[in-house]
């Protein structure tokens, strides 16, 4: 239909002298939807849909608004030919970025909102941050659920556009079903949590206001350095409310995201660093990924020498068969990268945030020494600890520091690079043993079933996982294949996060001619906080692998809680003893029992040849399948190495029992190597 027809021509009430402006009468949320069906990053030459889908749970606040205007969209139903096809489907793809036919706002079902904003977190991360999928509530609690993935968004880096219903602007019902009454301010409302949890927030109260909102919250989705959760908060009454819009409004918008170079002062301060150090090494962070600055890494290290340590969400910078990759850092990481932090004369981080967990709580860059250089597209990050900033886009500052080192005759002495070479081959001896599996009629032990899982995989496998003791366990011991295989979160290790960013990374990979394998890797604890996206995994038929690993409760915490002479108190999956605590027989609770009630089928395994068998056989499932085993509790052969690097957790100062004594002592010893890098 033209602008100029009746039903989306200019307002009556639109003034003489604005009527040369072409304008389209839509609702408030219509506009939105069609403003950003339009939208578009661009990089190295290359574009993506901005906003690619849309999930929602629709209630009273927003069932009128953007629900009613998915359906004007055709969302889900139709194409752009108008063919009628089933989810969105076209050509036999879904959602893909080359689909020109596809609907102009696809729709996703959800059924829990925080965890369809993970979902979103695992697309945007998969699409490497140039592509985000937008997540609608209705008011009340299914905007306040969405406070936990907004948390986890921003934290991470990733962009995901939050649409919450709100309370009514015009207050014609006061309070409305679900409203937060405030008694000193009139002007707040539940989605007010998610004001600490955003980049960016705004609340929409007229239409109008829309068009800078939306704006601004593109421009900060699209900023490698500003991106995270972005929050429109859209009162039930403006989403249905009609304005006539400016045609302007809907046209294509390419929002281009920046490769900053360094500052010729700044490269050249870091260019000596680098020539000075005798014992250098890199820590690459998650900011090695967002950048795809992966061969550049490996082309500075090709000419340099010098070794690669990796955080967590910098895992995969450099396959684990590169000769400068020494493995994870911190209090999870391997032997030999945390023996050459504590050597280190300079570190030189790219795209890292320097957490606690990598920095074992400041106790593990102990050379007295230590200087740091820090490349990072975020200003704050790449002065930390003191350090010299290279503030640039990871890959640009890559490429300007290699060029810069050209010519100048740096490269690590021989003996050093010896030296970390052999320590990584005797950390690769741990590893196999550790994976070593001597009988294959035992029940396999957690770090058994990942050897199991590292034996089948290739380079084409993703593997997900958030909390619990496996983190610990696959920084230290996967061998990665390749930039995108190890999706672990650990920015904000939420559980219940894998299986519906297993969801959104099986969304981001479908157009590939067959999906990727993707495993959501989860423990009992993690799973029975958020299964429920099961169904919409069942409901698109997306071959989601879920390996469920069950230990009868919280290992991971267990494990800390006993170190910290916390006894394991609380962390068992047990029932009660006699005198009321958790030691009991394991509860009858059947997980495998709970994934096929949802529609998934189900492989058990009790033994390390059965488990074998079914994980080879969830990777050839074209459909949702989970792998369900009981592990062992490993012994010191087949368990995990040990942690290799302290973490800070504080230990009360003055117990009673002997466990927590014990405890602190050896806190206050672990404590007393802290250091503040000024």
């Amino acid at each position: 239909m033209s602008p100029t027809s009746p039903a989306h021509g200019a307002s009556p009430a639109t003034p003489a002298s604005a009527q040369h402006i072409p304008t389209r009468r839509l609702t408030t949320a219509q506009a939105l939807v069609a403003f950003l069906a339009r939208q578009y990053t661009e990089r190295d030459g290359r574009r993506h849909r901005l906003i690619s889908a849309t999930w929602g749970i629709f209630g009273h606040g927003n069932v009128a608004g953007i629900g009613q205007a998915l359906v004007e969209a055709g969302s889900g139903t139709r194409n752009g030919d108008g063919h009628r096809t089933r989810n969105g489907e076209s050509n036999g793809r879904r959602y893909g970025h080359g689909n020109r036919t596809a609907p102009r706002m696809p729709y996703l079902q959800g059924r829990n909102e925080q965890a369809m904003v993970h979902a979103a977190v695992g697309y945007a991360r998969q699409s490497g941050r140039l592509s985000a999928h937008a997540v609608t509530t209705s008011i009340g609690p299914g905007a306040t659920n969405l406070v936990t993935g907004a948390a986890l968004a921003t934290i991470n880096h990733l962009p995901v556009l939050l649409l919450p219903g709100d309370t009514f602007a015009t207050r014609p019902a006061d309070p409305v079903l679900q409203q937060l009454e405030v008694p000193y301010a009139g002007d707040v409302s539940v989605n007010d949590c998610l004001r600490p949890v955003s980049r960016h927030f705004d609340r929409v109260t007229r239409p109008e206001a829309l068009i800078p909102a939306a704006l601004q919250a593109m421009r900060v989705l699209a900023d490698p350095a500003e991106t995270g959760a972005v929050t429109l908060a859209l009162p039930q009454d403006v989403q249905a409310e009609a304005y006539d819009w400016p045609e302007e409004f809907f046209a294509e918008r390419v929002w281009r995201v920046r490769r900053p170079a360094p500052d010729v002062a700044e490269l050249e301060a870091a260019v000596r660093a680098v020539r000075s150090a005798r014992r250098p090494l890199i820590v690459a962070g998650g900011g090695v990924r967002h950048s795809a600055a992966e061969e550049t890494l490996a082309a500075f290290t090709a000419a340099t020498r010098i070794p690669v340590a990796s955080t967590q969400a910098g895992k995969g910078s450099l396959r684990h068969d590169h000769p400068a990759d020494v493995g994870g850092i911190g209090h999870t990481g391997t032997a030999t990268a945390d023996e050459l932090a504590r050597t280190a004369d300079l570190v030189i981080g790219v795209g890292t945030r320097y957490t606690d967990f990598t920095t074992a709580s400041g106790t593990l860059f102990a050379h007295p020494n230590v200087r740091f250089l820090n490349l990072n597209i975020t200003g704050s990050d790449a002065h930390k600890l003191a350090a010299l900033p290279l503030v640039a886009d990871a890959r640009t500052g890559l490429e300007a520091l290699t060029s810069a080192l050209a010519g100048r005759g740096y490269r690590v002495d021989p003996a050093y690079e010896t030296e970390y070479t052999g320590a990584k081959e005797a950390w690769e001896q741990q590893v196999e043993a550790s994976f070593t599996t001597p009988d294959p009629t035992a029940r396999p032990t957690q770090t058994q079933v990942l050897g199991l899982l590292d034996a089948l995989v290739t380079e084409d496998d993703i593997l997900i996982n958030a909390a619990g003791s496996l983190p610990g366990d696959l920084h230290k011991l996967w061998r990665t294949r390749s930039r995108d295989q190890y999706h672990v979160e650990y920015g904000y290790s939420c559980m219940g996060y894998e299986i519906p960013a297993a969801i959104g990374v099986l969304l981001a990979t479908r157009t590939h001619e067959r999906p990727r394998p993707v495993w959501a890797l989860v423990g009992d604890g993690t799973y029975l906080m958020n299964p429920t996206e099961i169904v919409t995994a069942v409901q698109e038929n997306l071959p989601l692998k879920l390996l469920i690993i069950q230990n009868h409760g919280y290992a991971s915490i267990g494990g800390l809680s006993e170190a910290v002479g916390g006894e394991r108190f609380g962390t068992a999956y047990r029932h009660r003893d006699a005198d009321g605590g958790f030691t009991g027989p394991p509860l009858p609770v059947d997980l495998a029992a709970n994934a096929a009630s949802l529609g998934m089928r189900v492989l058990r395994a009790t033994t390390v040849d059965d488990l074998r068998e079914a994980l080879a056989e969830a990777r050839d499932a074209e459909g949702p399948t989970c792998v369900y085993v009981e592990t062992e509790t490993p012994d010191t052969v087949s368990g995990p190495p040990p942690a290799q690097a302290w973490w800070d957790v504080p230990v009360a100062e003055t117990a009673s029992r002997p466990a927590a004594v014990r405890a602190r002592e050896e806190y206050d010893r672990q404590v007393a190597a802290r250091r503040r890098h000024l």
